[in-house]
């Protein structure tokens, strides 16, 4: 009897571990067909592109990256400086009668974005630190204004180069407050910077035709 008693013991132990194995793996498999689902949901969205959709998955890369608008305006604000004021125009033959004279002066805008080169007030924390500028006077002097003799240019071919240099005193009120962790503000009304502008172009020589834009 003892021994009929311990193989049923024996046999209902089993039967019993087996019960618990089939509840862990129902509830294993349960859970991961539940991340799968959400997984599935949330890479076959409209927010993250693709997805399964397209047969491929960028995984971690699929999901926004929240950037801040500075960077946008700075890249934007490259784009304007090189636009404007970073190439060398190539202009027609000097004129006889004198020797030429620069008369392109430095415009404000572009004072101020090599100011904001020099002396920075973008790209602060609201509230924590900021800086800001008031008041703001321009005063512009050409300080050397002379042509090169002509010689030849690479992918340009006979021209004179014409230097232009101006000299920019700025004189502003610039005011930087901080937040954290002592809050107080500082006032500088007598602020000057000095920024020096150079606004060198080419003339072409001899008979050639000066460039037209295309009106088409």
């Amino acid at each position: 009897m003892s021994i009929t008693t311990k193989r049923q013991n024996t046999k209902n132990c089993r039967s019993e571990t087996r019960r618990s194995l089939s509840k862990r793996q129902v509830s294993v498999a349960r859970t991961l067909a539940l991340f799968s689902v959400a997984a599935l949901a949330v890479t076959t969205t409209g927010c993250l592109g693709y997805g399964f959709t397209g047969n491929y998955n960028l995984g971690p890369l699929a999901y926004p990256i929240p950037v801040s608008p500075y960077y946008q305006h700075k890249l934007e604000e490259k784009f304007w400086n090189h636009e404007r004021y970073d190439r060398v125009p190539i202009l027609g033959p000097t004129t006889s009668g004198g020797p030429p004279i620069a008369l392109d002066s430095p415009s404000d805008d572009e004072v101020m974005q090599a100011l904001e080169k020099a002396r920075p007030v973008q790209g602060g924390v609201p509230i924590l630190y900021e800086k800001q500028r008031n008041n703001v006077r321009i005063i512009k002097e050409k300080i050397a204004d002379y042509i090169d003799p002509p010689r030849f240019y690479p992918l340009i071919g006979p021209a004179q180069l014409h230097h232009a240099h101006y000299k920019c005193t700025i004189y502003f009120e610039e005011i930087t407050s901080v937040g954290y962790p002592v809050p107080h503000t500082l006032r500088d009304r007598e602020a000057v910077e000095v920024v020096y502008i150079d606004h060198n172009h080419f003339h072409m020589v001899g008979d050639v035709e000066p460039y037209q834009t295309p009106t088409e």
